[in-house]
Formats: C-alpha cells, sequence, structure tokens
C-alpha cells in the first residue's frame, strides 16, 4: 500500500510527487511514455518565476532528480484502470467516504495492480489532430506534431505550422533557424499567443503569415508535397507547396480510462476546482488534464502541489 499513487510523469506530476515525499508519504509515479510531459519539446522556457530561461528537457530533468532523491519511485507502466477497494465494494452498494478511505484505490496497469491510499491523476494532454483526410497516412510522412522533435528532418525546406497559440509561435521561430521558409497558418486575424513571439516572427524573413486561412486538404505521393488552403472571407482555394507540416492547434486531455469513476465535462477534462479535487474522495486531477481556464507551466505545478498536501492528509 503506497500513500500517494501519481498517474503522469508530467511538469504537475513531479511537482506532486515531490510535495507528498516533503511530506513524509511514500509515493509511486506511473507514466506511460518520457517523464517531463510536452515541456521537454520546448527549447526556451522564459516565462517560469525565478529562471530567466531554460529548455523544457532541463526544466523536467530538474523536477525528476528531485523526485527521484527524495525517495519516489518510478515506473514505466501504462494505467488501464483504476477502482476503489474496500470491503463492502463488490457487492454493488454505494460507498461512504469512510469506506473509500479505508479501503483505499486500486491502480491496474499492463503489467500489475498497486494500492494507495490517494491518487493523484496527472495524465496531461496530448496533441489535436487537424481532422483532414488522409492526416493519418501522412504523420511521420511530412506531418509532426513536434517541430523540435522533426524539425531538423527538414533543413533547408518549405514548412508550414498550423495554429495561433504559443506552441505554434514557438515552432515557428525554431524551424525558421533551419527552414528555407516557414508558412504561420492560423484561422483567425489575431494569434491567441503572446505578443512579443508575434513581433520576434515578423523580424524573420523567412517566416510568412498566413491568416484566415485553413487546411482543407493534404496532396502527395510517398511523403507530404502541398496543402490544399481556403480562405475564410473569401471562400478561394489555394495550393501551398512544402515539404513539412508542423501541427500546433490545441490539446486534447487523455482520461477516458477514468471515465467509469471520476466525473469529465463535455471536452472530457476532468471536474476538479482549484482545490483539484474530483468527485471521489481521495482522488485528485492536477494540470492540464483538469478543468481550468488557463494551462500552463506555473499552473500546472501549482495544481501539482495542492493536489499533493490534499492527497497527503488521506
Amino acid at each position: 500500500m503506497k500513500d500517494v499513487i501519481i498517474i503522469g510523469a508530467g511538469t504537475a506530476g513531479l511537482t506532486a510527487a515531490i510535495y507528498a515525499l516533503r511530506a513524509g508519504k511514500s509515493v509511486l509515479v506511473l507514466e506511460q511514455g518520457n517523464y517531463g510531459g510536452q515541456i521537454i519539446n520546448t527549447p526556451k522556457v522564459e516565462n517560469y518565476p525565478g529562471i530567466e530561461q531554460i529548455s523544457g528537457y532541463e526544466f523536467a530533468s530538474g523536477l525528476f532528480r528531485q523526485a527521484e532523491k527524495l525517495g519516489m519511485e518510478y515506473r514505466n507502466e501504462k494505467v488501464k484502470d483504476i477502482r476503489l477497494d474496500a470491503a463492502d465494494g463488490d457487492n454493488g452498494e454505494a460507498l461512504s467516504s469512510a469506506d473509500v478511505k479505508a479501503g483505499g484505490k486500486i491502480v491496474e496497469t499492463t503489467e500489475q495492480s498497486y494500492h494507495a491510499r490517494a491518487l493523484i491523476l496527472a495524465t496531461g494532454a496530448k496533441n489535436r489532430p487537424l481532422g483532414v483526410e488522409r492526416e493519418a497516412e501522412y504523420t511521420g510522412r511530412g506531418i509532426s506534431y513536434c517541430a523540435t522533435c522533426d524539425g531538423m528532418f527538414f533543413r533547408g525546406k518549405k514548412t508550414a505550422v498550423v495554429g495561433g497559440g504559443n506552441t505554434a509561435l514557438e515552432d515557428a521561430a525554431f524551424l525558421s533557424n533551419y527552414c528555407e521558409k516557414v508558412y504561420l497558418i492560423h484561422r483567425r486575424e489575431e494569434f491567441r499567443g503572446e505578443e512579443k513571439l508575434v513581433q520576434e516572427l515578423q523580424k524573420r524573413e523567412n517566416v510568412e503569415f498566413l491568416l484566415n486561412k485553413t487546411v482543407q486538404a493534404l496532396e502527395g505521393n510517398l511523403t507530404l508535397e502541398a496543402v490544399i488552403l481556403r480562405d475564410k472571407n473569401s471562400g478561394e482555394e489555394s495550393r501551398l507547396e512544402i515539404s513539412g507540416l508542423f501541427v500546433a492547434i490545441g490539446q486534447m486531455p487523455e482520461n477516458e480510462v477514468f471515465a467509469d469513476l471520476i466525473k469529465l465535462d463535455d471536452h472530457g477534462y476532468i471536474l476538479a476546482g482549484e482545490d483539484c479535487r474530483t468527485n471521489v474522495e481521495g482522488i485528485f486531477a492536477a494540470g492540464d488534464c483538469r478543468s481550468k481556464t488557463v494551462r500552463q507551466l506555473t499552473t500546472a505545478a501549482a495544481d501539482g502541489a495542492v493536489a499533493a498536501l490534499g492527497a497527503s492528509q488521506v
């Protein structure tokens, strides 16, 4: 029986591990992929208080080392189910708060089962696809969702980024260092990202903004060769020849495995307030996976601290 099991090793999950460990609790962190979450793909983090500039990978590695030194147990395993473990929980009766606390929680992975007094769900979110025909076919053959991962494959070539937030702006800036030309495609007139990032891109000669346009179709033989764009104002379509298309249009939560037990909102995010408490006592949600208005590195860390302090009292 662990005191706290944390599902997800991004900023929220690792921060939660640090706080729970410092509270004297035994902590197991389960992560199906690499630790760090999506921040590891960010080349420069410049908006975290007290740190003037750091790479996302360095930031995540620092969190992981800190938690590891405090005694975190970490395992690369995919969670396939969570459920309550109470003495009378198998007869179909409703469980009281006392029952839940007494019995704890069970987390089943593809490898084995674990027991904990409290759970923290910090699963983050995954990249949202464009949703156009042949997208899956070209993924890895011209379409990517990570500029820092795959940008070097397009050195000296023409590429495009789709999106209007900070991630899209950062991706375009990164690609402009290596690519002959970078088009930034956005469906609106103005960007949602920071104005400072927009201004920096405007100064780069090989970056061109294509506003009020959406991607309608993809063309190519074995690899992507062009995209068909539609102007939202005129309805006219145009063909843009590129070798790479980087999609940065937001994220989707990965909470399906919890849906039978935890309440989700209409978009699939876990319903939890600023106290990070879900509808089940002893289960908390932290970071991008929970319903909230602001999703930033600082808010993920804040969620992790709040959830850990709550879980430490279960």
